[in-house]
């Protein structure tokens, strides 16, 4: 006989004692919940996934072998809008991590208010292995294995770790073979000759400075001059430098996925866009120092540290040795809250991911918005719109941190959660 316990039991990928990017996200509700006031009857809802999907994606290889690898798509919450977030290609993508990004999703679109819920999907492959033929039908047959909950008014995908502009093409062609209609606006990050927007590519990282900026004025430090530290030179690390770079910051370090550079009087960024694209790294930059150990990243004196890579990279183990004043996390989850902690004691004014990368999301949405009127704006008014947006979020968090004295962290899930669980509570259950 099943005991009441078994009955009430959470799924194993719900227990918050699992430490993985999940748990983590489980923390940060636990957090906030005590500040939800009469809402937190809601909190469960954002505790649970409100769809998970994984599904198996073969494909023939180049060689006529069938190659099998496991993809997920999970919408976490779909109480303000449809659901909204990339999809990665990663050999270490696991169900924990894209539920957690999901959910984190969720807390971004709401943080910066525009009316998405949050998603995630992502296939547990090195890309890498793969020829364009093969990525091309792994993408396909992916998008035909979801297609039966995205959609543009569903679930609209967008780029993400490994994937890119032509990914979506793929995906937004393999949809409108399903459907029998072209649907540009079911993803997000196309093209511009697809109905892409300008301004999307750079919007992460663009977001990641204009909340940088405002961070530093609050924090009395002066942009000119501040040395600064990127983990990740990809699509925000390297927007991100050469933003910081033009408005007279010294980026003295990057680390990519092979080593560290590092110039005290600043790296000239250009050069180093220049290099990676032509070495495929940032290793081997003439003129500037290599670290071979990685982890002494972490002792670089700077103001700024913009963490921009993967998942859990700031942790318990590092958080002591980290000398900075603002850290601005353009990856999603870098830290941990163990680390958190360690780093709020030390006086360390951490923007989090959920505010400071959230300028892709929103040029995503203005994309998407874009589609549907089939009328496009310029690149200038995009970035127009998107500081605003950003510098407005960043203010709203920063009140609401200041009022209740809690870090920046907690504040934008207090923020953002209050705004979904305000959607769900007058929504009401159905049936």
């Amino acid at each position: 006989m099943t005991t009441a316990h078994q009955q009430h039991a959470l799924p194993s990928y719900l227990n918050p004692e699992d430490l993985g990017p999940w748990g983590v996200y489980l923390q940060q509700i636990d957090r906030v919940t005590p500040h939800l006031g009469s809402l937190s009857r809601w909190v469960e809802t954002l505790k649970r996934p409100k769809r998970i999907l994984t599904v198996d994606v073969p494909i023939e290889r180049d060689d006529g072998s069938i190659a099998h690898y496991e993809g997920y798509r999970v919408q976490h919450n779909m109480s303000r809008g449809p659901g909204k977030g990339g999809v990665r290609f990663h050999q270490d993508v696991t169900l924990s991590e894209v539920m957690a990004l999901s959910a984190w999703m969720t807390v971004k679109n709401a943080a910066v208010n525009v009316p998405y819920g949050g998603a995630k999907g992502g296939i547990r492959v090195d890309p890498k292995t793969l020829s364009r033929g093969e990525l091309q039908r792994l993408t396909r047959r992916y998008t035909s294995e979801i297609s039966l909950i995205i959609g543009p008014n569903k679930d609209i995908p967008a780029p993400d770790v490994n994937t890119n502009e032509q990914v979506m093409a793929w995906m937004m062609d393999s949809y409108a073979m399903i459907e029998g209609n072209l649907s540009t606006g079911v993803v997000t990050g196309k093209p511009i000759s697809l109905g892409g927007s300008l301004g999307r590519r750079e919007a992460t990282g663009r977001g990641v400075f204009v909340v940088g900026r405002e961070a530093a004025v609050k924090r009395g430090v002066a942009i000119e001059g501040a040395r600064v530290a990127i983990q990740g030179f990809g699509n925000v690390g390297g927007v991100a430098a050469t933003m910081f770079a033009d408005a007279g910051a010294k980026v003295v370090a990057v680390q990519d996925h092979t080593g560290t550079v590092v110039h005290q009087g600043g790296l000239d960024i250009a050069r180093l866009h220049h290099h990676v694209a032509e070495c495929g790294s940032v290793t081997g930059f003439p003129g500037a120092e290599a670290f071979l150990d990685r982890d002494a990243f972490w002792d670089i004196e700077t103001e700024i540290l913009i963490p921009a890579a993967l998942e859990q990279q700031i942790t318990a183990d590092n958080a002591q040795r980290i000398r900075t004043k603002i850290i601005l996390e353009g990856a999603n989850g870098p830290t941990t809250p163990e680390a958190d902690d360690i780093l709020t004691d030390k006086d360390v004014l951490i923007v989090p991911d959920v505010l400071a990368n959230a300028g892709g999301v929103t040029v995503s949405y203005f994309e998407w918005v874009q589609d549907f009127s089939s009328f496009f704006w310029s690149e200038d008014e995009i970035n127009a719109r998107l500081t605003r947006i950003m510098q407005e979020a960043f203010n709203a968090v920063w009140s609401v941190s200041q009022e209740k004295k809690v870090t920046l962290r907690t504040a934008t899930f207090i923020l953002a959660c209050t705004r979904v669980l305000q959607a769900r509570e007058v929504r009401g259950l159905y049936p």
